[in-house]
């Protein structure tokens, strides 16, 4: 067993939707299920949809909350884009490439699940640049 695991609790409006998307669409593990709440694995890592009855309001861009992973692979991150495509998962914003020519380029895509919950997906070219590159100031997009 791993020595740690991340977990993350978020909240849907629809757990049949949520599994849908999160099962059938990403390839997430499915747990343990009660009426309130459904419990995912995505890449060895626990995450709990739990039903919520208020109405998710839409972000106005990316910020300042989204949750996702970091792909250590290229090809991983193509294959799970293109699978992404293949299960019509809701693209918030399409693939694509950021910071290019720099030691922080990545390629990031960002899907949006039924309750409005966005998800990004990167990998770095420079694998330095995922908690390293300290004299560079750059993080996210100016939207």
């Amino acid at each position: 067993m791993k020595q740690r695991i991340f977990h993350l609790a978020f909240p849907v409006h629809d757990l049949a939707a949520a599994k849908r998307f999160y099962v059938e669409g990403l390839g997430c593990v499915l747990g343990r299920e009660s009426p309130r709440a459904v419990t995912l694995g995505l890449a060895g890592h626990q995450l709990v949809a739990h039903l919520t009855t208020d109405t998710p309001a839409p972000q106005a861009g990316i910020y300042p909350r989204h949750f996702g992973l970091i792909l250590y692979s290229k090809d991983e991150w193509q294959a799970l884009a293109d699978r992404a495509h293949t299960h019509g998962l809701a693209f918030y914003q399409q693939p694509r490439v950021r910071y290019p020519g720099t030691r922080i380029e990545h390629r990031t895509f960002f899907l949006e699940d039924p309750s409005r919950n966005l998800l990004e997906f990167k990998h770095y070219t420079h694998e330095s640049a995922i908690f390293g590159e300290r004299d560079l100031s750059e993080v996210g997009d100016s939207d």
